[in-house]
């Protein structure tokens, strides 16, 4: 039998570490945030689904620099999407939201909570408007700085980046909850 540390296989971490040790979220946060989206994605169209909406496009930018990781359609509606992620128990304060989302019809910011030993995701925090409609302000929110310091000390601003704070963000339970923030009050069959 192979330990889990054998040369040919340096990333299997066990089970009981993932379900204890928080760190492996942030040593491996790429592959943990690829994971979220798919969760995400899977479970939002699984919602829409249900509820009779099966054509819902979903879309994703090839450059990640207009501020959206995702464009959803559904019900008429056409939603660039922000996504952010924490673990439940982070102690996570405030996003970077990039102004240029505010650019986009239906833009919105959806923070993804989830279960650090499962990866159940929810509650979820939302920021945007109704379906249709731009993205609230951000412009008076304070720029973001860049995290790693110049060969002065100096960190950089961002201008294009703003901080939101957590307490900006509406609390959502559910994935239907989610739903209806997106796209609006959906017939069940339509």
């Amino acid at each position: 039998m192979k330990s889990v540390h054998d040369s040919r296989k340096p990333n299997l971490v066990q089970p009981a570490e993932m379900m204890v040790d928080t760190a492996v979220h942030s040593i491996h946060s790429s592959y943990r945030e690829s994971l979220l989206e798919h969760l995400f994605v899977g479970d939002l169209l699984r919602t829409l689904w249900l509820k009779g909406h099966v054509l819902a496009e979903v879309m994703k930018p090839q450059v990640d620099d207009a501020g959206y990781d995702l464009v959803i359609d559904c019900n008429g509606v056409t939603r660039h999407i922000q996504l952010k992620a924490s673990y439940l128990g982070s102690r996570t304060a405030r996003q970077i939201v990039h102004t240029y989302l505010a650019r986009k019809p239906s833009g919105c910011v959806i923070w993804v909570r989830f279960d650090p030993a499962t990866l159940k995701l929810g509650p979820f925090r939302w920021f945007g408007s109704p379906p249709g409609k731009s993205l609230p302000d951000i412009r008076g929110l304070p720029v973001a700085r860049h995290t790693k310091s110049d060969a002065r000390g100096h960190k950089a601003p961002r201008p294009n980046l703003r901080v939101l704070p957590a307490t900006m963000f509406e609390r959502v339970e559910t994935m239907d909850g989610l739903v209806v923030r997106l796209f609006g009050p959906l017939n069940e069959h339509p």
